[in-house]
């Protein structure tokens, strides 16, 4: 039965091979099954797919100039199919296919289906310093009884001479990643710290984040207010010489929101007091389009990577050299630009475990790092 609800005209179809086969850009295939926002790969998994190169894309006609992001291309083959509603192959992942077709056509019992493998196509790997993950969902029984919340506290009980104070202090802002697992359940959290604060004490931030997932305080208060001060602890200042006007490092951007991911790289220059992360980030989400979870996101990774380049610098081998032309030229777009992906479930979850695997071995590597004295 083929396919009555579209949207808009219909996709162009590209010979971009030798082979005599033609291809479609998944997002506008999306939009014309009004499948948006990567609904089409979650519903089609077994659909065939693959990054289109620099080349294929100047033959498509995409200004890289302009779109920095992925192009995806899938077979013309396989849409029409599924528009003529020949679509049911398509909705499982290779793995289930195949085993389906050496089986009997019986139908899978609890076990077998938890058993099956999910389906993760390869992606190219992306170095990076330290991947900043959404916080993890936590799951909890629903609650009969509605629950009367006791935070946060009124901070209108301050003298206004205090608060005066505390707004004239100087803002020394230290990166703080929250990843506990307590008691079978997992939180996981970042976000920024003033280190001058007098204010709020780690453990007033620590029961009113638990009183806002619902979290018992008596197990995860002591361990979130533990964790913040120690990192507080560790965090130092290393002032650069006064001298010193062009200490450029490449910051590397690898952000997971939802099932968005975000990957860019840039160059930073930490001799200047002028470049302030809050900022740069709310300026990118801007011309990016992106929610206001990324901003905390993409501060908090820049001013992680600022302080390990603040310790590292000196002593690195690799520095980079004096800044002749601030144009890059054309054949550097592509590795020198913001790059947005939609990516299945499945695909985010093996994104995230080898995040994790990497920053924990770039965690072993700072601790052998040489501290000043």
């Amino acid at each position: 039965m083929a396919l009555n609800k579209t949207y808009g005209s219909k996709p162009r179809a590209f010979q971009l091979t030798d082979d005599g086969e033609y291809y479609m850009i998944g997002s506008e295939v999306g939009t014309y099954l009004r499948l948006f926002r990567g609904s089409l790969y979650k519903k089609y998994p077994g659909l065939w797919r693959r990054v289109a190169t620099f080349e294929e894309r100047r033959k498509i006609g995409i200004d890289h100039t302009l779109v920095a992001t992925n192009v995806t291309l899938i077979k013309q083959t396989e849409v029409e199919e599924i528009l003529q509603g020949d679509d049911e192959k398509f909705k499982m992942s290779p793995s289930e296919s195949n085993s389906s077709a050496v089986s009997a056509p019986a139908k899978p019992t609890r076990a077998n289906r938890s058993s099956t493998a999910n389906w993760t196509p390869q992606l190219p790997a992306t170095s990076h310093l330290d991947a900043v993950a959404l916080s993890t969902p936590i799951i909890r029984p629903r609650s009969t009884a509605r629950k009367t919340k006791s935070f946060p506290v009124l901070y209108t009980d301050y003298f206004p001479s205090s608060l005066f104070e505390s707004a004239n202090d100087p803002l020394d802002l230290i990166p703080v990643r929250v990843d506990l697992d307590v008691e079978g359940q997992r939180l996981r959290d970042f976000f920024v710290w003033n280190k001058n604060e007098k204010l709020i004490q780690p453990e007033q931030f620590a029961e009113v984040l638990c009183d806002d997932l619902e979290l018992p305080s008596s197990a995860y208060v002591p361990a979130i207010a533990t964790s913040i001060k120690s990192q507080l602890e560790q965090h130092s200042n290393l002032p650069l010489e006064d001298y010193a006007t062009d200490q450029r490092v490449v910051i590397k951007l690898n952000i997971n929101v939802g099932n968005v991911s975000l990957v860019d790289q840039f160059e930073w220059d930490i001799s200047n007091p002028e470049n302030t992360p809050e900022e740069f980030a709310l300026s990118l989400c801007k011309d990016l389009g992106l929610g206001g979870e990324f901003v905390t996101a993409i501060a908090y990774s820049i001013r992680g990577q600022i302080a390990w380049h603040m310790k590292t610098y000196a002593f690195s081998e690799t520095q980079l050299p004096q800044l002749e032309y601030a144009i890059r030229p054309v054949t550097d777009v592509d590795h020198w630009s913001p790059v947005l992906e939609t990516l299945t479930d499945a695909e985010m979850e093996k994104k995230i475990r080898d995040q994790d695997r990497n920053t924990r071995r770039m965690r072993r590597l700072a601790q052998n790092v040489p501290q000043w004295q």
